[in-house]
């Protein structure tokens, strides 16, 4: 058994088919300078054709998964607009006479050596990106062929150096068994596709294989520990077979879910909804069980584009939600960009801090020509379906009465040109800065409902950026301050007769079932994969016992110590002799 990282779930058991590496033939001789513009022509040539690729690319996996998992391709296309990538190959070509293809080659070389050289696991993961991209470029202006991946007879288990995402999204996710890479982590992009995709990886075995993999070697990998085997006995290999049976078996039992209403032995019902980021997500979600959508992230529908979509394009996805939805409804959260979330045609300026920058609702408020076309849009939608308004990164009163004099302006729009909607739209707003938490009570009194934004929440609190390898182990969701914040927050928001939901990742954690149920949180709304799980938790769950557990919580001083109990709590009800098809009892009162 070889120890790799479990980056996507799952358990896959066939014969290795080993990727090749990339190789290239480059010229060795310079050019002339009578040669120079004919370079340069070939260069804009191959970026060119390298966007459009890339822009069918993202699209066709855009269909697959949705848009928030193909927006990787959009760090893709960033790459072939920037100056600084750019300017290294110009540089090259320009100042010494070399051809266009050695130029990008050398360009690669020079930046990925020097994200490795940085002691920060995500950056060398980005470093991927960059190889993908610039071998697109080579692969076109060298007139080579695409590397080919076997046949769809026989499924197979991809082994590779390292896996871009542009290879992945080639993939045939019915014939590929699952992928082993020799490098890369949870974070990096191509992880998060074979996520997306559901594709068991174990990655990050270099140098610890005695031999290498050789095509056609018998592996058995799991996705959940990291665990590979190579040419393994037939024991094992009968073992694997009944977990992933198991496995098998679990994921068909929780689909008979979807119809049954999230309500714990005992009575206690949660409202479970979805995260989502387009209006194909809507009939999915539904599909899985979702009580509507509890997050509709907007700004997915600026990303895919050159300008700023307009009203009526706007309008026309927005309806879609509202009409699949119908009286189950949908919270829209307006649109949030800045931080790690850039627009293409929209220039934010460069900050030390973006993630504590010009983002969210800041520019919003800033280009109020923009926010009000969106509110527009969503407030036409309302006439179809239930629909909620939501503002983020909202850490004042001042910002809730700036937004709602942009959304009266719009209403007042609306009458003007004899246009429906509905005229007691709820607004709410996120929780996600302290400083909302700590004034929750004056914030609940300007607004409809809160939905705490446990991501941001946490990062904030306890100033640990949580995409920063080197200290996400200091980022614990169960923190006894994060504790504290929800309480404050859910408490501010009861006392003003307010609805509270969590649309974080902490809403999907089966863990967390016990703060939510004594906290009296009234909705949860998470990823489509997770709803299943979290109501098969909340079905073999006795909200009594939860309760206490949780009180246990609010006493002990440390988030290890938290998080073991809430473990411990989640274990008997996660195991797999746990019946997926409880009695839901009779309904009990809202956990609230």
């Amino acid at each position: 058994m070889i120890q790799g990282i479990g980056a996507s779930a799952g358990v896959a058991i066939g014969k290795a088919f080993v990727l090749p590496n990339w190789e290239w033939d480059l010229p060795e001789t310079g050019i002339d300078a009578v040669d120079l513009a004919n370079e340069f022509e070939r260069l804009y040539e191959g970026i060119r054709t390298s966007k459009n690729e890339i822009e069918f690319i993202k699209n066709e996996f855009r269909d697959m998964v949705g848009e928030e998992e193909s927006s990787i391709f959009d760090a893709h296309l960033a790459i072939l607009d920037d100056p600084v990538f750019m300017d290294e190959i110009q540089g090259v070509i320009e100042r010494q006479y070399k051809a266009a293809e050695v130029a990008v080659k050398e360009a690669i070389d020079h930046f990925v050596t020097m994200f490795d050289l940085l002691d920060d696991e995500y950056m060398k993961e980005r470093a991927m990106d960059i190889k993908d991209v610039g071998n697109r470029l080579l692969k076109h202006l060298l007139g080579a062929p695409e590397i080919t991946l076997p046949a769809d007879t026989q499924p197979y288990i991809l082994v590779a150096k390292e896996l871009s995402p542009s290879q992945l999204a080639h993939l045939n996710p019915s014939h590929v068994l699952g992928i082993v890479t020799m490098v890369g982590g949870k974070t990096s992009h191509s992880a998060i596709m074979a996520r997306a995709l559901g594709i068991p990886l174990v990655a990050g075995l270099e140098n610890k294989l005695k031999d290498p993999i050789q095509t056609g070697d018998l592996l058995v990998i799991d996705g959940d520990t990291g665990a590979l085997y190579l040419n393994p006995d037939d024991a094992l290999v009968e073992e694997y077979v009944r977990i992933r049976e198991r496995q098998l078996a679990k994921k068909e039992q929780l689909e008979l879910l979807a119809a049954v209403e999230a309500i714990t032995k005992d009575g206690c019902e949660l409202h479970l909804a979805a995260n989502i980021s387009s209006a194909k997500e809507v009939e999915s979600a539904l599909k899985y069980g979702a009580n509507g959508v509890g997050l509709f992230r907007t700004e997915f529908l600026y990303m895919d584009r050159s300008t700023f979509p307009s009203e009526e394009e706007q309008f026309e996805v927005y309806r879609q939600v509202a009409q699949q939805v119908g009286e189950l409804g949908a919270v829209i959260r307006t649109l949030d960009i800045g931080g790690d979330k850039q627009l293409d045609y929209f220039a934010l300026p460069d900050e030390d801090n973006p993630v504590l920058g010009y983002r969210a609702i800041r520019i919003s408020l800033d280009r109020q020509e923009l926010f009000q076309t969106q509110l527009t849009a969503i407030l036409r939608a309302s006439a179809f379906g239930r629909v909620k308004i939501m503002y983020p990164m909202i850490s004042s009163v001042d910002e809730i009465r700036q937004a709602n004099e942009v959304l009266h302006r719009a209403m007042a729009d609306l009458d003007a040109r004899g246009i429906a909607y509905d005229k007691d739209i709820p607004v709410g707003i996120m929780i996600e800065i302290p400083a909302a938490v700590i004034i929750a009570d004056l914030l609940a009194e300007e607004c409809d409902f809160f939905s705490i934004g446990t991501n941001d929440l946490v990062q904030y609190v306890l100033a640990v950026d949580r995409m920063n390898e080197q200290i996400a182990h200091m980022y614990h969701p169960f923190h006894p301050a994060i504790l504290r914040m929800l309480r404050t927050t859910v408490e501010a928001a009861h006392r003003a007769g307010i609805p509270v939901s969590v649309c974080g990742e902490m809403a999907g954690d089966e863990r967390s079932v016990p703060i939510w149920l004594e906290l009296g949180v009234d909705h949860l709304s998470m990823s489509i994969q997770s709803l299943l799980k979290l109501k098969h938790r909340i079905l073999n769950t006795t909200a009594s016992d939860a309760k206490r557990t949780a009180q246990t919580c609010y006493q002990l001083k440390s988030s290890v110590e938290i998080e073991r109990l809430l473990t411990e709590f989640a274990e008997p009800a996660c195991g797999n002799n746990e019946s997926v098809n409880q009695p839901r009892g009779e309904k009990g009162s809202n956990a609230s």
